[in-house]
């Protein structure tokens, strides 16, 4: 019997440290960052700081006010993809990874993008697949006031939605 081996993901073993994996679909190019403990709402899952700042976003940055994006250092962070579901959040005041749903060893780390960034250098139509999926993903400034509240925004990003809806 023959088998459609086009159809399994093919998927690499890129980095493993005591806080996550990182995985490799060889196929799409694709990146992901998978759990290594377990944790519960408000643990810190690890410190995180700059490698560099810059002064425009990327799409790997993630703003801390309005003129620096900051690349993530550990870079394995970097490979914490979006979910309209996330169960972390980069707090830029504290700089800490901060669980916001239960995780479980093996579960997939994801953030709300729009959570870091004002503005994204690279919208992108989401695909998490989850029933509050937003769709086109661009960042903060383009979220409804209705949405603020279904969300953990960076203290700096929150700021900016608390203006810009008190008007």
């Amino acid at each position: 019997m023959q088998f459609n081996t086009a159809s399994k993901p093919i998927n690499q073993l890129v980095l493993t440290n005591d806080i996550l994996e990182v995985w490799k679909d060889e196929v799409t190019g694709q990146h992901s960052a998978f759990s290594m403990i377990n944790a519960n709402p408000g643990d810190i899952i690890c410190d995180f700081g700059a490698s560099a700042i810059l002064q425009t976003p990327s799409y790997l940055t993630v703003q801390v006010n309005e003129t620096e994006h900051i690349c993530l250092q550990p870079s394995f962070l970097q490979y914490i993809n979006h979910s309209c579901s996330p169960n972390v959040c980069f707090d830029t005041t504290t700089f800490k990874v901060i669980c916001l749903q239960p995780i479980k060893r093996g579960d997939e780390l994801s953030y709300f993008y729009p959570s870091t960034e004002w503005a994204m250098a690279q919208p992108f139509q989401c695909v998490c697949g989850f029933d509050n999926c937003l769709g086109y993903i661009q960042g903060a400034s383009y979220l409804s006031k209705e949405l603020i509240s279904s969300y953990r925004f960076t203290d700096f990003i929150f700021q900016k939605l608390t203006n810009k809806y008190s008007k």
